[in-house]
């Protein structure tokens, strides 16, 4: 899925999905240092610091001093409109797909739950890029 995603924000917003999700996570819970940004992303300190120039350069992130050595992050104006908007023509393209294939029957069980996500995988693999 994350592939998909990958392709489909490179297509229509010009940025991928490991970008996207650094910014989502600012926009959702900013200000942010950079150890607690490498938590919500699971990734590590170094890496976060690796890329925060980038992001600034970018205008993507906004740096604020705070106590010590310790810089705030929060999302620019231009990073907060690209998650709204991306995030929402993404979440309306797997709506898609998920809709396409879905069951009107409603509940489902474990067995079927596995099924439908192998049956999902295999549909998005199989898409044509967006």
């Amino acid at each position: 899925m994350d592939s998909y995603a990958d392709d489909y924000l490179r297509r229509h917003h010009g940025v991928g999905y490991n970008l996207f999700s650094v910014l989502a996570a600012l926009v959702e819970l900013a200000p942010l240092d950079i150890s607690q940004l490498a938590r919500a992303l699971r990734i590590s300190k170094a890496a976060v610091s690796k890329r925060v120039p980038a992001l600034v350069a970018g205008g993507w992130v906004l740096t604020e001093p705070d106590v010590g050595r310790r810089i705030l992050l929060s999302p620019s104006e231009s990073a907060i409109s690209l998650v709204r908007d991306a995030g929402a023509r993404l979440e309306a393209e797997f709506a898609s797909v998920f809709v396409s294939s879905a069951d009107a029957e409603g509940d489902l069980s474990v067995p079927l739950l596995n099924a439908r996500l192998i049956a999902l995988t295999r549909l998005l693999e199989q898409k044509e890029r967006p």
